[in-house]
């Protein structure tokens, strides 16, 4: 996009969020409170076809079933300060005197 196509489009919401505000009734905020209402519906409008899913196309797949597997093998909120997190040597010394 380049600057004047920008300017346009800048152009446009202005005027769509100044109709908007007027067919609210002119509320004290001005017109620039219906911006991003205004740009939203704008953009709707010129690609009306960017959010929709082709009918040929396949669902994505979902999780893979290893992921689901091994849901249970990590450690969740409860079992925080349960065991230590660091990696420690099985013959090292018991401090707990």
């Amino acid at each position: 996009m380049n600057r004047q196509e920008f300017e346009a489009w800048e152009r446009r919401i202005d005027e769509r969020a100044r109709l908007l505000w007027e067919e609210a009734g002119r509320p004290d905020e001005g017109a620039a409170s219906f911006r991003d209402r205004a740009q939203e519906l704008l953009g709707i409008e010129e690609n009306p076809h960017a959010a929709r899913h082709p009918a040929d196309e396949r669902d994505p797949e979902g999780e893979p079933i290893e992921a689901i597997e091994n849901q249970g093998e990590f450690p969740t909120l409860t079992d925080q300060g349960e065991e230590p997190t660091y990696p420690h040597r099985e013959d090292a010394p018991d401090w707990k005197d």
